[in-house]
């Protein structure tokens, strides 16, 4: 057969490759927490599960989609935005209802009294959404004023994809502390490193903007530095733990 008559079967396969990386693009990235929303739904406790990751998350894709209007970029990152946006405000919903559900005798904290002292800490969801609806107000604003300032729009891409980047380090840094990894999903890091890994791969070969590569490959080294935390505190004696409690996870848990 003559290589030419391949090209009707080879240009239906590359497509679907295409679709397929893109469909793993916009949902790989909430996969890990989807387990997480059913161990909390079934269990009625959310101590293992940190809304700060919540936060960094919903702050960083919301600069992302605001850097799409300064510099578009490929569609599934836009879309892998907005899908994350919606998951990390359905985990806020659960996870403040069973939280409210357990306490017993506790003043009710809300947005409004715009008390840093609890600030993340508020007793029902929509505190959270008015939170993050002011957030996108007020950047937006600046968004739109400085939008044709190409060092506002390039800057404003680096904070969404270094916030994000950064996700890793409080895990890696509290490992570092207990000078132990125990509580920690094993699993769940190894996730996050083939996830990272595959989402560097995809920046580079797309030609996406340049933070989104760096950023991507320093997700992975830190994602490298906690499985290497792994290794070596497994072959030392672990120090005793001063607290009763370990989150299992600052970043996908």
């Amino acid at each position: 057969m003559e290589p030419g008559g391949l090209e009707w079967l080879l240009v239906p396969m590359q497509q679907l490759v295409s679709w397929g990386a893109a469909g793993a693009m916009v949902f790989g990235g909430v996969v890990p927490y989807i387990p997480q929303y059913r161990d909390i739904r079934r269990t009625q406790n959310a101590e293992g599960f940190s809304t700060y990751v919540c936060l960094v998350l919903l702050v960083a894709n919301i600069l992302r989609i605001l850097f799409w209007f300064g510099r578009h970029f490929e569609s599934p990152l836009l879309w892998q935005s907005i899908i994350m946006i919606i998951t990390m405000l359905l985990m806020l919903k659960l996870c403040t209802e069973v939280r409210v559900s357990n306490e017993l005798n506790v003043k009710r904290r809300s947005f409004a009294d715009f008390d840093l002292n609890y600030f993340w800490h508020w007793s029902k969801f929509t505190d959270y959404v008015q939170c993050v609806l002011t957030f996108t107000g007020v950047t937006g604003y600046i968004t739109y004023l400085w939008l044709d300032s190409s060092l506002f729009v390039e800057t404003l891409g680096f904070l969404a994809v270094f916030t994000e980047a950064m996700l890793g380090v409080p895990q890696l840094y509290r490992n570092y502390q207990n000078r132990s990894t125990e509580g920690m999903s094993i699993k769940m890091v190894l996730m996050w490193t083939s996830g990272d890994t595959f989402k560097t791969v995809y920046f580079i070969l797309n030609q996406a903007p340049f933070q989104f590569s760096i950023c991507g490959l320093l997700q992975v080294f830190v994602d490298i530095a906690i499985l290497l935390q792994v290794y070596l505190y497994s072959h030392y004696p672990q120090k005793p733990v001063s607290h009763t409690a370990h989150p299992a996870s600052t970043k996908a848990l």
